[in-house]
């Protein structure tokens, strides 16, 4: 099949998972969908709970295995969309809908780059499709539930909106919630230990925090407050204020190197609540950033997270699209932003040797 009708059924396919709700933990619709699609394509396929994938037609066990992973699930639409997210609307060259950009675009060019190389009987290695399931909230069922039931993986191509730029690093990210006790009082009567009037100070340690560690491709770990709650009455001082703090983390520190700090410098309780979403880098010499050289393809290092952190093998993140449309409203993606990325996987695929 040739570039153009990979490009326009890509599209369709990305309609038709736009129309479909597929909230992370509901993404029973698109996983059937997706079934769908690999049936009337008659390609064999697996199902994990929401997860779909599915091996090259000359799968050899003696060659080296590549990963092409995307996932199929969405965050909800924010309240500032004017457009319905589950419209596939064409405009002036784009594509708007719930999931266009993170992470459909990238599905469907991946799929349409398995399908081209499916049934060639002389691969260099063998390709496993994954279109996995919860990778917005990180969930249990997702692609770390898939992993252990596919051979060894040698290299993966995660998709994502990159811009067709290969992000050969990536940081890692921890969430804390901060606790700050106090004693919760009528508001009438003095109160020496209001955690409110604490606040000032958290933040004054979490802002001198001292991150030394400056990564050439990630830079430096960020540290960003998002929430801060406390109080339910006017009348009533609360017995605690709760915070959550979101770290993204360079390839120079642990996840756990991380939480030590905090706690030897942040006068409160710390509650991580995940430390296995460290950050991914690959390896100078890895024939990826020879393929990106030879194809005059941007490698950088990448702030946001994705699958990456939940596997053990070497890999990069590329898709088409732009991370800051990304959980926007009225999200969309360039339709020509398909159209290139499809024979830029396919040049990709066909220079790495593994």
């Amino acid at each position: 099949m040739n570039e153009e009708s990979l490009y326009l059924e890509s599209v369709e396919l990305l309609k038709e998972l736009i129309s479909t709700q597929s909230f992370s933990f509901h993404e029973e619709n698109t996983a059937t969908l997706l079934e769908n699609w690999l049936n009337k394509n008659s390609i064999p396929f697996k199902r994990h709970v929401n997860n779909i994938y599915c091996y090259n037609k000359y799968y050899n066990e003696e060659k080296p295995n590549i990963l092409l992973n995307s996932h199929h699930d969405t965050v909800e639409p924010n309240d500032s969309y004017t457009n319905d997210p589950y419209e596939p609307i064409v405009d002036q060259g784009k594509l708007y809908g719930l999931g266009s950009n993170d992470a459909g675009a990238s599905l469907v060019s991946l799929l349409s780059t398995f399908k081209f190389f499916y049934d060639c009987k002389n691969l260099n290695y063998n390709l496993i499709f994954l279109a996995s399931a919860e990778e917005e909230k990180s969930g249990k069922n997702g692609i770390k539930s898939v992993i252990p039931k596919l051979p060894k993986i040698d290299f993966a191509i995660i998709g994502e909106p990159t811009k067709m730029e290969i992000a050969i690093a990536e940081k890692g990210l921890i969430v804390f919630d901060l606790i700050i006790e106090g004693t919760s009082s009528h508001a009438a009567h003095p109160n020496t230990n209001n955690p409110i009037q604490k606040i000032n100070k958290i933040i004054d340690q979490i802002n001198a925090l001292d991150f030394n560690k400056v990564s050439k491709t990630l830079g430096k770990v960020k540290v960003t407050i998002t929430q801060i709650n406390a109080g339910k009455q006017h009348n009533v001082v609360p017995s605690n204020v709760k915070m959550v703090v979101d770290v993204r983390v360079n390839d120079l520190y642990s996840n756990k190197e991380i939480l030590e700090i905090f706690q030897q410098n942040v006068d409160c309780k710390i509650l991580p609540r995940n430390l296995e979403l460290n950050s991914k880098s690959i390896d100078s010499n890895h024939q990826i950033n020879y393929v990106a050289k030879k194809l005059n393809i941007n490698t950088y290092g990448s702030p946001t997270l994705s699958d990456q952190s939940k596997i053990k093998c070497d890999s990069v993140k590329i898709g088409p699209g732009d991370s800051e449309r990304s959980h926007t409203a009225n999200e969309f993606v360039f339709l020509d932003e398909i159209k290139e990325a499809i024979p830029k996987y396919i040049k990709i695929l066909e220079t790495l040797k593994i």
